[in-house]
C-alpha cells in the first residue's frame, strides 16, 4: 500500500507538471495534495514496517515527537488544500466568467504558504499542548484499524479517485508515460 500511494501520487505530481494543459490552479491544487499525502503517509509508515518486521512496538522519546510534529503538520495541510480545491471550485462554479481574474497565479502562490503558516501556527501549537498535558490513553483495536485507514488507506486512494475520474489526469498520464 506504501509504495502504491508514493508511487501514485508521485505520477499524478510528474503529469501535471510535465503537460502544459494541467497548468491551472486545480491542478496546482491537485499536485500539491499529492506532495502531502506523499510526505503524510511517509511520516508514520515505515517505522510501522519496520515495527512489523521486528515484532517491536519501542519508539524514542525524541522520534516519537518528531514523528508527531509531522503527522500533525501534514494532516493539517492536507485539510487545508482541500479546503483551498473547494474554494477553486466554488469560484470556477459561482464567478465562471471571472474565474481567470479571482485564482490568478499570485493567489495560488499565496495559499500555499498561508496554509503552511496557519499548520504550524493554529493546529500545532494547540495540539502540542493537548498531547503533552494529557495522559496516556489506552489505544484499541478499533482505533489502531481506524488509524492505519486515515494514515494509509486515503492517501492510496486519492490518486485514484483523482485520476482515474478525470480525462485530463489520464491524458497527461499517457503522454508522460509514452515519453
Amino acid at each position: 500500500m506504501y509504495l502504491i500511494t508514493v508511487f501514485g501520487n508521485l505520477l499524478i505530481i510528474l503529469a501535471i507538471s510535465s503537460d502544459p494543459h494541467l497548468h491551472t490552479p486545480m491542478y496546482f491544487f491537485l499536485s500539491n495534495l499529492s506532495l502531502i499525502d506523499v510526505c503524510f503517509t511517509s511520516t508514520t509508515v515505515p517505522k510501522m514496517l519496520v515495527n512489523i518486521q521486528t515484532q517491536t512496538k519501542v519508539i524514542a522519546y525524541d522520534s516519537c515527537i518528531t514523528q508527531m510534529y509531522f503527522y500533525i503538520l501534514f494532516a493539517v495541510l492536507d485539510n487545508f488544500i482541500l479546503t483551498m480545491m473547494a474554494y477553486d471550485r466554488f469560484v470556477a462554479i459561482r464567478h465562471p466568467l471571472h474565474y481567470t481574474v479571482i485564482m490568478n497565479p499570485q493567489l495560488c502562490g499565496l495559499l500555499i504558504p498561508v496554509s503552511w503558516i496557519m499548520i504550524v501556527s493554529l493546529f500545532y501549537c494547540t495540539s502540542l499542548g493537548v498531547y503533552f498535558s494529557s495522559a496516556a490513553t489506552h489505544c484499541s483495536h478499533s482505533s489502531a484499524t481506524a488509524s492505519v485507514m486515515y494514515t494509509g488507506v486515503t492517501p492510496m486512494l486519492n490518486p485514484f479517485i483523482y485520476s482515474l475520474r478525470n480525462k485530463d489526469i489520464k491524458g497527461a498520464l499517457k503522454r508522460f508515460l509514452g515519453r
